[in-house]
């Protein structure tokens, strides 16, 4: 789905009088909660970002990697403005916290429960308030060139209040700047943000909800649907651990799929949830693509033909998804990566997708997100101290796998870097149409497969 271009033009060249606010809505910009932009300079966009150092220090380590000619560079950000655009998983910009209030929480005591809400809250929500944190999250938005975020909306647990605590931050989000961020509830609403060149979030959970006391199957199950009403639509069978529905890709026993798993398969595709096996193993991801009435994907991986990282997928796994018409999409995680761990490797793990199973079956997820260069000011104000050491938590019980990680690898395949990846699809020699189809339309195509029929 192209963008109609003279549509795009004339958006971008307002915005700098009138910046992210479709004309449609322009009476109802008053309220500044519900007006993201007013009172505040916005003039960026991918294309225009050294009004912005931070950005723009982010932009030249990819160019300084990528070094397209003037032909592949304009040409690669004209079909990025032009394009539907969606991170197939990941995150809206971070806001910096409130650093003043957070060391009020300390001194108080607050406990390290008490300080991880608040800063999960301050992260997700301060741009509603704080308008120096909301100019910084229209900028990242507008360099991105991103029309829909799959959004980490449910912390990695199967525990409902766990889950409904980040659900609530972008629920409140999504209700307090809708004519910027609203809340995508059906594929129709995302590819509508596509056509109008705005913004929205499609809210993900890195878990399927169960209660605490499993006793009775059916009783477990009707979580799903309850989450799903309330905006949840793609979820995580496993987060890298074994749990009751099957092992998680850190499980060396590789076990597969539970009984009660393939139960939960089945109640995903009645409700009309997107199965997500990206943190599942081997053999759960296989199994649940086989036995699954419509399509999987696994979000945000890597090919492990290219790389051995037990979070990458096998060539049967990835063959049993584009079997079923899913996708894996690739992330921008140099360790899950391997090789130079940049945006060049990024680029390879896409190549080796395209030329397997072809360009109907790839996306770009990168699992990383925009921080506000505000966020280390703020968080100077606490005390050195502040952190107290802990236990690894039982989801991030990561098997030791070497590789070391610098810094310019996840620089250049920073959030705001995204037309840079248009870029370098460009160079590769795709064509326009399997570049659209990266970009957004394999995400938008399974999306559409696996919601109910009878609501769109």
């Amino acid at each position: 789905m192209i963008k109609n271009p003279i549509n795009r033009r004339q958006f971008l060249a307002s915005s700098a009088a009138l910046p992210l606010i479709p004309a449609g809505i322009q009476a109802k910009a008053e309220n500044p909660i519900n007006s993201p932009s007013a009172g505040i300079d916005t003039d960026i966009d991918i294309d225009r970002v050294a009004s912005n150092p931070y950005i723009q220090n982010l932009r030249n380590v990819a160019m300084n990697i990528l070094k397209p000619s003037k032909k592949d560079y304009e040409h690669g950000m004209e079909l990025h403005r032009n394009s539907l655009v969606i991170e197939g998983y990941g995150f809206s910009p971070y806001s910096a916290i409130n650093g003043d209030e957070i060391r009020k929480l300390i001194d108080e005591g607050g406990t390290s429960t008490e300080l991880g809400i608040k800063i999960e809250d301050q992260q997700r929500t301060n741009c509603i308030i704080d308008m120096n944190e909301r100019k910084q999250f229209i900028k990242a938005w507008k360099a991105a060139g991103i029309n829909c975020v799959f959004q980490n909306a449910g912390e990695e647990s199967n525990n409902i209040t766990t889950l409904l605590q980040r659900l609530s931050n972008f629920t409140f989000l999504t209700d307090m700047l809708p004519n910027f961020l609203p809340k995508a509830v059906t594929p129709n609403d995302i590819e509508k943000a596509g056509k109008d060149n705005s913004h929205c979030l499609y809210f993900s959970g890195n878990g399927v909800p169960m209660p605490d006391k499993l006793k009775y199957t059916d009783e477990a199950l009707l979580y799903i649907r309850l989450f799903f009403q309330l905006g949840i639509r793609m979820m995580h069978l496993t987060y890298n651990r074994r749990n009751m529905i099957g092992d998680g890709c850190g499980e060396s026993s590789n076990a597969g799929l539970s009984d009660f798993g393939r139960l939960v398969v089945k109640e995903m595709n009645r409700v009309g949830v997107i199965i997500d096996v990206a943190h599942s193993g081997f053999n759960t991801s296989l199994e649940a693509a086989q036995i699954s009435d419509k399509p999987i994907v696994a979000s945000h991986s890597a090919c492990h033909a290219l790389h051995p990282h037990y979070r990458c997928k096998p060539d049967n796994v990835i063959k049993a998804i584009v079997d079923k018409g899913g996708l894996m999409g690739i992330c921008a995680i140099p360790r899950f990566l391997g090789g130079t761990g940049d945006i060049t490797a990024m680029l390879d793990h896409i190549d080796y997708m395209v030329k397997k199973f072809g360009s109907d079956h790839v996306s770009i997820a990168t699992d990383l997100g925009y921080h506000s260069p505000n966020a280390d000011k703020e968080e100077s104000k606490l005390p050195l101290n502040w952190k107290l050491r802990s236990r690894t938590r039982w989801e991030a019980l990561w098997p030791p796998f070497d590789y070391v990680e610098k810094p310019h690898m996840r620089q250049s395949t920073a959030w705001t870097n995204r037309p840079l990846f248009t870029v370098g699809l460009v160079q590769r020699g795709y064509s326009d149409q399997d570049i659209e189809k990266i970009l957004g339309l394999n995400v938008l195509r399974v999306a559409k497969a696996v919601f109910p029929k009878e609501l769109l």
